[in-house]
């Protein structure tokens, strides 16, 4: 199966976090995985798989990257090209673990870092990040009659899909976003706790975490309130955010 986008940005920006109709690209996630071909059999059209595997090749070579990691990445792209809603969190948050963690990974072997204390903060700054873009991208998706919210949390407070579509600013609604803004707190706070441990080498691969907690803290504000028109607005500062991070040797 070819594909339209490079690995790079395929990684980048998870659609399953921000899926889209299959012929629009998603303005909150970037560029989508779409197949473009549904022939198995390559061989009958050499010049159009050379694309994908020397890609592959090229920088797993150039970079002595991990292949491993970027199969991941793809193939669990691949398998959410059916636009289903998640059935519990932790569904989610394997996605984000194969998709975004993954991606981390690869810039810490860019890095040349190998060290367990950085792998395991980059496991759960992604599984943070694939949390933070589902919540981000709820309204996108609600204008296009698609929710992606995990369905054991939306069933354990009584909302239903339709609560969302509609949005409505009921109690249990927000609990929803409570509950899993509050799961994607958690592992920000678990990968800072590694902190002390990580070389600070690492420490710009990290700094997406200022974004995420920028995100969590805004969400709190409005108490929840995921269609909230501040939240869909760019933070200016966040550049100088993150050269302060940067500065002060943190993530």
């Amino acid at each position: 199966m070819i594909y339209t986008a490079t690995v790079l940005h395929i990684s980048l920006w998870p659609s399953n976090c921000g899926r889209s109709a299959p012929a629009e690209a998603d303005p909150c996630l970037g560029p989508r995985l779409t197949p473009q071909s549904p022939s198995k059999d390559e061989s009958q059209a050499p010049h159009r798989g050379l694309r994908r595997e020397s890609g592959w090749e090229a920088a797993v070579k150039r970079h002595n990257l991990t292949k491993r990691w970027l199969m991941k990445i793809i193939e669990e792209r691949e398998k959410n090209l059916d636009d289903k809603a998640y059935r519990n969190i932790q569904e989610l948050e394997n996605y984000a673990e194969n998709t975004q963690s993954s991606l981390l990974y690869l810039i810490l072997e860019i890095l040349g870092i190998k060290d367990l204390h950085a792998d395991h903060a980059a496991s759960h700054i992604g599984k943070a990040q694939g949390i933070v873009t589902c919540l981000r991208a709820t309204p996108y998706h609600g204008s296009r009659r698609r929710v992606f919210l995990p369905m054991d949390i939306c069933m354990l407070h009584g909302v239903s899909q339709e609560d969302f579509l509609r949005k409505k600013q009921d109690k249990n609604v927000r609990d929803v976003i409570y509950d899993i803004a509050s799961q994607a707190h958690m592992h920000l706070k678990h990968a800072r706790s590694f902190h002390r441990s990580v070389p600070v080498k690492a420490f710009p691969a990290f700094l997406q975490t200022v974004a995420l907690e920028d995100y969590l803290k805004k969400i709190q504000q409005v108490d929840f309130d995921v269609f909230h028109p501040s939240l869909q607005q760019k933070d200016t500062l966040l550049p100088l955010s993150l050269y302060i991070r940067s500065w002060r040797r943190t993530y």
